[in-house]
């Protein structure tokens, strides 16, 4: 499923689950960065227990930035993805526990998708770099400049995947930077650390749902933990769904489409390397000391309140009249269900079916008019019932000849909008536009550094009329340099797409016209549509996909080797007969080692991650698996407009004929190599205050090899096996700095150890159920009988996590310094009469009364002095005042000076003011707002400095 599309639809369908995060930035004092102290109550008025990070989500963008430059080398990029870390860290706070997880050898299934990805990205890059070299040729050939290119080491992105040294490096460096935040960071003094590697098996995200599965089945488990879990993969929202916990928050950088991106040949914003034209850069600031910033903000972060969602989706799904009970739980499972339809990781979406043509909407309502004849819900923790599931599937079947048609009306309309356009403006564009001194500037921006300051004028403006009259070929819209000559813009041949129609990919399928199923397998499978055996081959697996889907979300991989063997889905109508198909898996299956992923997926060009002998697998003419990597494929746009959204018409790899091709280079294996290849476990961390300290310090010290128990009352219920951990991080032991930058930990204190989740019977199922205990937050949409039953209250909407959080005031510190600013007296100064500030406001209540105006609320009146950090009442509780139309507005800075005696009285005038209007926290522990008295049931740490404590 697009990430892009997904998330676009659910943030406009459902906003209230979106929330800002509060983010509490570093200080600096004298030069010297103070960090921010973690261990202090969450600024977003929210205290949460577990922090789950899907690290690939942040070990991409940090190696390889699309929107800044890149890292120089790989110690910068160890050092980046710790600052990004520790921005997350600052921002969620965890109280008990840190899981940290890094892809490993996924499933059969989702390396088809790997291997597209790297496919094109070795594809990509070739074919930008030859683009860049050509480009540059060009512009040298023409006497442009160009900045000296940058010496920095090659980074191929592909080396983000198991088994390669890169992935190996990381592991020892997060194992360091661990070390480092619990031995100096009192935000970790408690908190138990879990870092899941790329050699333990498994996608990031789904080590971590089968962590949460399992500690739910135990007894300890806390039904009201409090989970958060940063990435920014669509599928995260369903998977947080499918535990059924009560508190799930999804954390992730803030989408934000078009960024700029810098030219990889000049490193100037505003164009790509194809319209690089080899200008020099225009001077940022008076001395140029702005050369180095980007004119993109940090990207910021929001949460995703899936406890919100749920409310939302209890709202939609609910329905009248069930022939049997209606169970919420069950209503989002087959809601989350749905959503496969529309593509994930693992399948092709139905060609009927796109999510921005509100593909789930129809899903939903199809569901809701069918489910009273299914008898039941689609599916139970993670098992498909295919016979109600084929009712939903032929009702979609009915209205996909009426999709395509619409689909093909609105591409028309809005091709023919676009040209529209494009002829408007070409109209509206002026006849001659002058360059050089004489381009016109935005009012104000005359001045700005960069600009050109014409000496001359009179001389340029008549050699601009000479140039023009003595060069016909000119275009009139041509533009000039300075010196007269025409730009480099101005003689060029209109490119293609400055035409009026742009060129559309050839759809020889035309799905819109009859006989587009005929058409569709013709061109896609190269089989006649009445080839039943062959379409029913192809329904089986999709069926077959959406149970290994399903059940890979509720109880785990059920099958390493599955995957669909083909490049498109079926159709909707095909959908016939499947009640009876099988869905069984075979059991007993296990994943790839390292290394033999590496050849399942990586071209050839990424073939140096390799060792030699296995390297010679995939160039060898004489190779035996010689047809596993081309050097050249098509892209099957199906339909869309990139190529990018295309489909990559890349052969599948034969497990038997790889793993027969690798027996006989394994003997090759170096002993580095050989431990790379092998499959890890996680390792747990603790710090020198943590209760479970002592505990693994005793089991280093009698050196057993046998598997022990984790006592759940000294680890916040977490259950589970140790083992002794033979590259371990043990007190009083120099830790190793992997970053030559960085300092070794010579007083380390913390320790480490082989941890393994509780094992379960294979047969075993996790029920997907809201556990006993449980108590479901607050509910935060407006009830639908609000009107009914609010007596006539105004409904309060929340925007936050915390309901009851009370807007700023100024303190009387702040009045003080406004008093000495403002003038003495009534209505004398210059502005006596004038408004406060925008800032001041909070939305339109504090506007001053014009003539004729309705009378506002009276601003903080009657209100006691012990009350005044409260902030003011509710405006259904303030009460109003009447004045005389016209009187002057009786503004908090003329109420003060009216004052009688002069005597400055603060709790009177406290006002609704600050960034956000949210309310200042207490710097006690006792007392803060906001949050239920019996808070958690583990204590706060002191507050301290954050290198003070011992």
């Amino acid at each position: 499923m697009g990430v892009p599309a997904f998330f676009r639809w659910l943030s406009r369908k459902y906003p209230s689950i979106i929330v800002n995060c509060v983010e509490e930035k570093p200080k600096e004092c004298s030069g010297v960065k103070i960090p921010v102290d973690a261990s202090k109550p969450n600024p977003n008025d929210v205290e949460f227990d577990n922090l789950y990070l899907d690290m690939n989500g942040i070990i991409h963008p940090c190696t390889h930035p699309e929107d800044k430059p890149a890292p120089k080398n790989e110690d910068e990029m160890m050092v980046a993805i710790f600052e990004y870390i520790d921005r997350l860290f600052n921002i969620v706070r965890p109280r008990r526990l840190l899981y940290m997880a890094i892809d490993g050898v996924a499933p059969r299934a989702k390396m088809n998708q790997q291997r597209s990805r790297r496919f094109r990205a070795s594809k990509e890059g070739m074919e930008a770099a030859v683009e860049k070299q050509r480009v540059k040729e060009e512009i040298l050939a023409k006497g442009g400049f160009l900045p000296p290119e940058e010496i920095k080491e090659r980074f191929d992105s592909n080396c983000i995947t198991p088994g390669t040294e890169f992935m190996d490096n990381l592991a020892k460096c997060l194992r360091y930077y661990i070390a480092d935040r619990l031995n100096n960071d009192p935000g970790w003094k408690n908190l138990t650390v879990i870092l899941s590697d790329a050699s333990a098996p498994g996608e990031g995200e789904h080590k971590i749902m089968d962590y949460i599965r399992r500690q739910r089945a135990q007894p300890n488990h806390d039904p009201n933990t409090h989970h958060c879990l940063c990435g920014a993969d669509a599928d995260l929202i369903m998977l947080g769904l499918a535990t059924h916990e009560p508190n799930f928050t999804i954390i992730r950088e803030e989408f934000k489409p078009n960024k700029p991106k810098p030219c990889g040949l000049c490193n100037q914003f505003g164009h790509e390397v194809k319209d690089c034209e080899g200008l020099p850069r225009e001077k940022k600031g008076k001395h140029d000391e702005l050369a180095d910033s980007l004119p993109c903000a940090e990207g910021e972060f929001i949460f995703l309140r899936l406890s919100v969602l749920r409310e939302y989706l209890e709202r939609e799904l609910t329905m009248a009249s069930l022939p049997f009970t209606f169970d919420v739980e069950r209503s989002i499972d087959d809601w989350v269900f749905m959503c496969f339809f529309v593509g994930n990781d693992f399948l092709p979406h139905l060609p009927s079916l796109e999510i921005r043509e509100g593909a789930i909407d129809r899903l939903v309502n199809i569901y809701k008019n069918v489910v009273h004849k299914t008898g039941g819900y689609l599916t139970e923790s993670g098992y498909v019932n295919l016979q109600r599931v084929q009712m939903i599937m032929l009702a979609v079947g009915e209205v996909e000849d009426s999709i395509f048609k619409k689909r093909k009306d609105d591409e028309d309309s809005f091709r023919r909008r676009q040209k529209e356009k494009r002829k408007r403006m070409k109209r509206d564009q002026p006849s001659f536009s002058p360059g050089g001194i004489l381009t016109p500037h935005a009012l104000g921006s005359r001045n700005s550094p960069g600009s050109q300051v014409a000496h001359n004028p009179r001389q340029a403006a008549y050699e601009m009329r000479m140039q023009n009259n003595s060069s016909p070929s000119v275009s009139p819209n041509a533009s000039f340099t300075s010196d007269g000559s025409p730009s480099p813009r101005g003689g060029s041949k209109r490119k293609a797409e400055d035409s009026d129609s742009e060129p559309e990919p050839e759809d020889n399928v035309r799905l819109w016209e009859a006989g587009w199923k005929q058409r569709y397998y013709k061109n896609k499978f190269d089989v006649d549509a009445a080839d039943e055996k062959f379409r029913r081959k192809v329904v089986q697996s999709y069926v077959e996909g959406l149970c290994w889907v399903l059940r890979y979300y509720y109880q785990g991989c059920a099958s390493w080797k599955w995957y669909y063997p083909f490049h498109y889905a079926p159709f909707a109508s095909d959908f016939e007969g499947i009640a009876d198909m099988a869905s069984d898996f075979e059991k007993g299956t296990k994943p790839f080692k390292p290394l033999e992923q590496l050849m399942g997926v990586f071209p050839a060009a990424s073939g140096n991650f390799l060792p030699p002998s296995w390297r010679k697998l995939m160039s060898d003419p004489d190779s035996s698996i010689i047809d596993f990597y081309p050097e050249d494929f098509a892209v099957d746009l199906n339909g869309k407009k990139y190529a990018w959204q295309g489909v990559a018409l890349l052969p599948f790899v034969d497990e038997r004929r790889l793993r027969a091709a690798l027996e006989e280079v394994y003997p090759d294996l170096t002993p580095e190599e050989t431990r790379r290849n092998s499959l890890g476990g996680d390792v747990l961390f603790v710090g020198k205050h943590h209760p479970l300290h002592d505990f693994l310090s005793e089991l280093y010290k009698t050196g057993s090899t046998e598997s022990v128990d984790v006592p759940p009352e000294l680890c916040h219920g977490i259950q589970g096996k140790f083992s002794l951990d033979e590259e371990a991080i043990l007190p009083d032991q120099i830790v190793c700095s992997p970053v030559p930058m960085l300092r070794d930990l010579t007083q380390n204190a913390a320790i480490s150890i082989n941890f393994k989740d509780p094992q379960f019977a294979e047969d075993y199922i996790f029920k997907a159920i809201m556990l006993p205990g449980a108590r479901k937050p607050a509910p935060v949409l407006k009830p639908g009988d609000w009107e009914k039953s609010s007596n006539g209250r105004q409904w309060k909407p929340q925007l936050g996590f915390n309901r009851d959080r009370r807007p700023v005031h100024l303190d009387p510190a702040a009045f003080r310094a406004l008093g000495h600013v403002m003038p003495r007296g009534s209505g004398t100064g210059v502005y006596s009469n004038a408004a406060p500030p925008p800032a001041t406001y909070q939305g339109n209540l504090y506007r001053p009364l014009l003539r004729g105006q309705a009378q506002i609320p009276k601003l903080m009146s009657n209100m006691r002095p012990q009350d005044s950090w409260r902030g003011p009442p509710p405006l259904f509780q303030q009460q109003r005042f009447d004045r005389g139309v016209g009187a002057e507005p009786l503004l908090p800075w003329n109420r003060m000076l009216q004052t009688p005696n002069a005597a400055f009285q603060p709790n009177q005038y406290q006002m609704l003011a600050g960034p956000g209007g949210y309310a200042p926290r207490r710097d006690d522990r006792g007392g803060r707002q906001g949050y239920p008295r019996e808070g958690r049931k583990y204590p706060l740490p002191p507050p301290s400095g954050r290198y003070s404590w011992n």
